[in-house]
């Protein structure tokens, strides 16, 4: 039997659409290119695509040791399976406003490639909404794999139809966003403006 070697869910923070498999705090993003409207990655880094602008969304993070054979598909919206490359080993859920500490090590077998399962629900619900509660939800499932191109299991929600279309007329060489922790600096002192 493939039991996770860990598991948690909770509440992940949403800003810009976005949150993050990094590891450490100051990582740059990649260069956005959602052709799967769901998650890109770059070395030691991965963005998840929300539906929301900002808020909290449900997740669930589960790690296997062995790859997941059948994609479950039937109460989600979109599933993808996406490779991502760890570099020490240490990558975990984040956001720009919040690291949780709480959440395990999505790559405790140490530095490599790794496949994700994310299944998203719900993004359709408040797109571009800045929520108090959260009404999205997400599982990713995650597992030691050689890097193979994305396997799409599903596709039917707008918020992903719209991130694949932005996909399609990016550039190919525009300069990538100031790195997680600088946007981190930049967003909370906007914030610090905003109530002096």
């Amino acid at each position: 039997m493939n039991d996770p070697v860990a598991r948690a869910s909770g509440l992940v923070r949403v800003e810009y659409h976005m949150f993050y498999l990094a590891e450490g705090t100051q990582v740059e993003q990649p260069p956005f290119r959602p052709e799967n409207g769901l998650i890109f990655s770059a070395p030691g880094r991965a963005v998840v695509l929300a539906g929301i602008n900002s808020g909290s969304v449900h997740t669930t993070v589960e790690v296997y040791q062995n790859p997941i054979a059948r994609a479950h598909t039937e109460e989600w919206d979109e599933v993808v399976d996406h490779s991502v490359q760890a570099l020490s080993g240490r990558m975990k859920v984040a956001s720009l406003m919040d690291d949780s500490p709480a959440w395990p090590t999505l790559t405790p077998f140490g530095p490599g490639h790794y496949r994700v399962r994310l299944h998203a629900r719900g993004r359709d619900r408040a797109y571009d909404g800045h929520l108090a509660e959260a009404e999205e939800d997400y599982l990713l499932q995650i597992w030691p794999s050689q890097p193979e191109p994305d396997t799409v299991h599903k596709q039917s929600d707008q918020a992903g139809a719209g991130f694949r279309q932005t996909a399609l007329q990016k550039p190919l060489n525009e300069p990538a966003p100031p790195p997680v922790g600088q946007a981190r600096s930049q967003a909370l002192e906007r914030l610090r403006r905003r109530h002096t």
